[in-house]
């Protein structure tokens, strides 16, 4: 029998995230220029903060290169970026060499064939509400959010709460939360 969805949660200590339709919308918007803009949903990024308050560090891992992806990065404190990644689970291969870590510990959100692999890699897995059926049907775990839509706050809540960090992360605002 496996694991539950919370033994899974309680476990991770990295999460990392696919950019483009998990952070964002999945919309390139590139002027006659070649300026690039992607849309980011601010509840995303402070999930983001509060996790890592919780003590669980966060990577990126994209198959596209872009300066708005570090400039988000660098925003939120995120200083592992893996942009240009074609082999994403052989990067996965790598990051899990040098932290010294095992799958079971890590969390990934993505929402394309491309995904698949590392899915098949970690602890838990989870893909976007509006990810492909074939990637949903591969993963842990749906969101019931769209990816730029509030998808990544509630997968930071979601591992907040089962490591029992919910309720310390958010004191500060004065919250009163059942975990």
């Amino acid at each position: 029998m496996g694991k539950s969805l919370s033994e899974k949660l309680k476990m991770v200590v990295l999460l990392i995230l696919d950019v483009d339709g998990v952070l964002t919308d999945g919309k390139i918007i590139i002027d006659d220029l070649g300026n690039e803009s992607k849309n980011f949903n601010v509840r995303d990024g402070h999930g983001l903060k509060l996790l890592m308050r919780g003590g669980v560090d966060v990577a990126f891992l994209t198959g596209r290169e872009s300066k708005v992806v570090k400039r988000r990065a660098d925003e939120l404190g995120i200083k592992d970026v893996y942009q240009g990644v074609k082999d994403k689970a052989k990067v996965l291969g790598e990051i899990l060499d040098t932290r010294g870590l095992s799958g079971e510990c890590v969390a990934y959100v993505g929402d394309d064939i491309v995904d698949i692999p590392v899915f098949r890699m970690v602890g838990f897995s989870a893909a976007v509400a509006d990810a492909l059926d074939y990637v949903k049907a591969e993963s842990d775990y749906v969101t019931v959010r769209e990816g730029g839509r509030g998808a990544v706050r509630e997968i930071c809540e979601m591992i907040l709460t089962a490591r029992g960090e919910w309720g310390d992360v958010t004191s500060r605002y004065g919250m009163r939360v059942e975990e």
